[in-house]
């Protein structure tokens, strides 16, 4: 599931994943985990997440190559954060290569929508969770709500930036294939989601 910062690919992966049984895999979320936890790979990341950059591609392959290799992902998955850019999309494919179509699915939001959506948004400080607006605390876990860091205005700019540059050049990637799919993000949360899930029936030529 690709798309820019805001664009809402946690929430829609994470309910894509639910209701067809399978994991969704999120380096964002690995990599917080290891942040919280004060993990080698998590202080070295610490910084370049703050700054709105994009931690290299050799540390995140690494991180899904693990993850695509355990038990519960034999069935499928959703990726969300990953990839971000054409070589990490070169290296999935290699990573995959003889199982099952992968099916790319890229949610559209015009950016300044995206710019209101991430400077208001909130998280759970202890499990990562993005809160639904006006939530008081996490749904999740029941945690406190904080701002992220690298939420203020100025770096989500700065994120939306070395969105376009650095992983804009996915779409064009993945275009010419049969099984990519675009979705309007602009819409209330039900609405993206029946897209998706008509996109990859689509793009898997099944009815949904």
């Amino acid at each position: 599931m690709l798309g820019p910062p805001g664009a809402g690919k946690g929430t829609q992966a994470e309910r894509f994943a639910r209701d067809s049984g399978v994991p969704r895999i999120s380096t964002g979320d690995i990599l917080r985990e290891a942040v919280h936890l004060g993990t080698p790979m998590g202080k070295a990341a610490k910084a370049i997440m703050e700054s709105g950059r994009l931690v290299s591609d050799d540390v995140v392959i690494g991180i899904i190559r693990e993850r695509l290799s355990r038990p519960d992902a034999a069935r499928g998955f959703v990726l969300d954060g990953f990839p971000r850019t054409v070589a990490q999309a070169e290296a999935l494919d290699r990573l995959i290569d003889g199982e099952s179509p992968l099916v790319i699915v890229a949610i559209d939001v015009p950016e300044e929508t995206l710019v209101r959506r991430l400077s208001t948004r909130r998280i759970c400080q202890d499990c990562g969770w993005n809160a639904t607006p006006g939530a008081k605390v996490c749904a999740r876990c029941g945690g406190e709500l904080v701002q992220r860091r690298d939420d203020d205005d100025e770096v989500v700019r700065e994120r939306l930036s070395v969105h376009r540059i650095e992983t804009g050049p996915l779409v064009a990637h993945y275009r010419p294939r049969a099984t990519f799919r675009s979705v309007n993000g602009d819409q209330p949360l039900d609405d993206v989601a029946k897209d998706i899930v008509s996109a990859v029936g689509a793009a898997l030529g099944v009815q949904r």
